[in-house]
């Protein structure tokens, strides 16, 4: 596939909100997420230039995004973030107080942690999609999203009680 594929070109015009809605809900910065998911595309125009043919490359550039998400919390310089003021915690009263609530939970998470949980419950993939997509075990993902889930009812409290319970997916309206 050669950068002036038009298949590539459609990818990248028509898939990159998602991409930059699932990198939001990972970094928690909307311009962290924009500055990540710049990096992905850059990196799947990269690799379709290569020799390698890139057959999925929606897959593809899902994988890319994640690991390029967990590779950047890797980095010592980015652990800490000064700030000049610490906000208010408010008690979130509405769909927009909770969708706000939930995405400073997942800040709580670990990196690969809060990935699984965004391709599982937010993408809508599967244990095994995301196994493969993570590259890890399918126990590693049922292990990572019980802990993850486990954090976030802690966090979240009795805010949304059954909703986290059960599963993110009815949030999934609620965090866009």
């Amino acid at each position: 596939m050669h950068s002036d594929d038009p298949e590539l070109r459609e990818f990248l015009s028509h898939r990159r909100g998602a991409l930059l809605r699932s990198a939001y809900l990972m970094c928690g910065d909307a311009h962290a997420a924009e500055d990540l998911v710049q990096s992905t595309l850059i990196k799947v125009v990269l690799a379709s230039r290569g020799r390698r043919r890139i057959d999925h490359l929606d897959a593809y550039a899902r994988r890319t995004l994640v690991n390029t998400f967990i590779a950047s919390r890797r980095r010592l310089w980015n652990r800490e973030r000064p700030h000049g003021e610490l906000p208010d915690a408010a008690e979130p009263a509405g769909d927009a107080d909770l969708g706000m609530a939930v995405r400073v939970a997942l800040l709580r998470l670990a990196p690969r942690q809060r990935a699984v949980l965004v391709l599982r419950f937010f993408e809508d993939q599967s244990v095994q999609a995301t196994a493969e997509l993570l590259g890890v075990s399918e126990g590693t993902v049922k292990s990572q999203t019980a802990r993850g889930l486990t954090v976030l009812r802690a966090a979240l409290g009795d805010l949304v009680g059954s909703v986290v319970d059960g599963d993110l997916t009815e949030m999934h309206g609620v965090v866009r």
